[in-house]
């Protein structure tokens, strides 16, 4: 009788002890499924990667691709993803939006960085970086142009800074390079008055870098 009694007790304390292990084992399943359902897996992301998904998302508003465009209202949009997986991803990216000046000189052209804003993002919401009121207008911008950017990562080194291959005038976006794959979108905006952005001519007066509370 006590020996019965022992086997019964084992064999419950067994089955006791699989039910554990399968419900530990769902459980464990089931917090997998909701993570890789739930988001994107984006932690071994490459910088060519981590640009082609910032690519789909960035949109240039307020932006005027003829003669004396007006930089009031204009931004720079990170949008929620609308195409392709549209989850968020599991890990936000550090995004870079960044404002250069090139201005015509007696001597080629001198580019300045003029503001970089630093955000997160992770397709769950709109963004919005507008663009910055050091921007030279007017006369006072005539032989200068707008190079603006949206990047993954940290901030440009020396050697990833963007150079112009073409003369000021007349260069398009593509003739703007930059000496890495991180970059997702930018955009060259056209010179005020391009008949007075000839080499040959004084360079207009040099602005000090400004930055917001944002830079590091």
């Amino acid at each position: 009788m006590h020996s019965t009694q022992t086997r019964l007790r084992h064999a419950a304390l067994t089955t006791g002890a699989a039910v554990l292990v399968l419900l530990a084992t769902g459980c464990s399943k089931a917090s997998v499924g909701a993570q890789t359902g739930g988001c994107r897996d984006d932690g071994d992301w490459s910088g060519r990667e981590q640009a082609a998904w910032l690519r789909k998302a960035v949109a240039f508003h307020g932006t005027t691709e003829g003669l004396g465009p007006s930089y009031e209202g204009a931004s720079v949009v990170v949008r929620t993803q609308h195409t392709g997986d549209e989850r968020p991803l599991c890990r936000p990216l550090a995004v870079q939006v960044e404002f250069w000046t090139l201005t015509a000189t007696a001597t080629g052209t001198e580019t300045a960085s003029v503001m970089r804003y630093r955000l997160s993002a992770d397709g769950s919401r709109t963004r919005t970086v507008g663009f910055p009121a050091a921007l030279p207008t007017g006369l006072d911008g005539a032989c200068t142009r707008v190079l603006v950017a949206a990047y993954a990562g940290a901030p440009l080194s020396d050697r990833e800074q963007p150079r112009k291959t073409r003369d000021l005038a007349t260069a398009g976006k593509a003739d703007v390079q930059f000496g890495t794959e991180r970059i997702g979108a930018y955009r060259l905006l056209p010179p005020q008055d391009p008949a007075q952005c000839d080499v040959g001519r004084s360079p207009s007066p040099t602005r000090s870098k400004i930055w917001d509370i944002y830079h590091p």
